[in-house]
């Protein structure tokens, strides 16, 4: 309770000083009573969502993913605009002062500069409360095809021009628009890849979450087949579990959907994808996440069966394991699919010019193609989304990567 109600007073004094920038600005006393009808309707539901309301425990439920989404809209509104204010009130503070030893007995007072800076503030403090509002309206069923051709030495000759088509982090129990699912998975259909590799969180933390979805999803066609791995979500473990009895049989259930949607689950296992007389070897390892992350992702278990000079293909659910383990490992793995950082859901991209997310402060390799020593990892920014129930300038992405055999010079 504590908690709750140092955060409330923290809210509370941000919005009365957000007001003033209001007053100062806009002379409209409508204006003024709005925002407070809005920013205490916020904090209500915020504070009824994660206390009397939060009847799943730790599960963030769509409307807790909601009252999150707002609470973070308003609260950035109010940050950015007194930053503009509380600089000024600096300022103000520092002349007045310098006036007063200085002898000079003039009134300190800049009405024009006060409101000015009011105006300031609350202008770009309204960039990105209305890039998120987007992002919850519009933004998160964004879908985006990226296109990428890999080169490779040692590729076999039979797979060169070989499509596939990556899918993450799908987070069936956010998903709320089925039509706009329906149309992205229209879309990856389109792309008629020869395979489909999905690199994990299929669910947010229950098997039931992707049952509603689970006739849709199975409609996802590749001629080679579609192969699938575990991410940290799928394991239960954001969940207050009755016993560990329940929560192994929900990880059951969840292997056993993935199964009847189409997907052929790898844990800590390998396959062949085979044409004419050569093969690539798939290899799909269970989550392993850097820090408290899961490590249940075992290569050495993964590989047992292949060989050191297969073309290799390795599905990973976090790229933290590609840094940490894959890129120093004894077997070469030429092409890595992971997800897991979702880019944040937040950030900027322009092709060619600008690449950036709050993302890239965890992860070195958080978004799109790297290469280091060879091999390759892409990255997936995901399907879906958590916790922030949008998504800004990092849109949902379905990746389509072709492998090609480099020409000899």
């Amino acid at each position: 309770m504590l908690r709750w109600i140092v955060f409330a007073i923290i809210y509370v004094v941000l919005g009365l000083y957000t007001l003033q920038a209001l007053k100062t600005a806009i002379r409209y006393p409508w204006v003024h009573y709005f925002f407070i009808v809005i920013a205490v309707l916020v904090l209500g539901n915020f504070v009824y969502q994660f206390t009397w309301g939060a009847e799943d425990g730790r599960v963030l439920s769509r409307p807790k993913s909601y009252a999150f989404g707002f609470m973070i809209t308003v609260f950035t509104f109010q940050v950015i605009t007194i930053l503009f204010l509380f600089s000024e009130d600096i300022f103000r503070v520092i002349s007045g002062l310098t006036q007063k030893f200085t002898g000079n007995a003039k009134e300190f007072s800049l009405p024009e500069r006060r409101r000015f800076m009011s105006i300031l503030g609350l202008g770009i403090a309204a960039l990105p409360f209305g890039a998120l509002l987007y992002g919850m309206y519009k933004g998160k069923y964004k879908f985006q095809v990226l296109k990428y051709a890999l080169e490779f030495d040692d590729l076999p000759d039979a797979f060169d021009g070989y499509q596939i088509t990556q899918l993450s982090d799908i987070h069936s129990g956010s998903l709320d628009n089925r039509k706009k699912i329906e149309y992205a998975v229209d879309l990856i259909n389109k792309q008629q890849s020869d395979v489909i590799l999905f690199t994990g969180d299929l669910v947010n933390n229950m098997a039931t979450e992707m049952e509603p979805w689970m006739e849709l999803f199975s409609t996802l066609e590749a001629k080679d087949g579609k192969f699938s791995v575990l991410g940290n979500h799928d394991y239960g473990d954001y969940v207050d579990w009755e016993t560990e009895a329940i929560k192994r049989q929900n990880l059951e259930d969840l292997k056993v959907i993935q199964r009847d949607i189409g997907f052929d689950l790898m844990l800590n296992e390998n396959r062949y994808l085979k044409k004419d007389d050569d093969k690539i070897a798939l290899i799909g390892v269970e989550n392993w996440g850097r820090g408290g992350f899961k490590k249940a992702g075992d290569l050495k278990k993964a590989t047992a069966s292949i060989d050191k000079n297969d073309f290799k293909i390795l599905l990973s659910h976090d790229p933290s394991h590609w840094e940490d383990v894959v890129l120093d490992d004894d077997l070469h793995y030429h092409l890595t699919l992971s997800g897991h950082t979702h880019g944040m859901q937040f950030g900027i991209e322009i092709p060619g010019w600008v690449k950036w997310s709050p993302a890239k402060w965890r992860y070195k390799y958080w978004a799109g193609i790297y290469k280091e020593k060879g091999q390759f990892i892409n990255v997936n920014r995901g399907l879906g989304f958590l916790g922030y129930p949008g998504r800004v300038g990092i849109w949902p992405e379905i990746s389509v990567i072709t492998l090609k055999k480099k020409a000899l010079t």
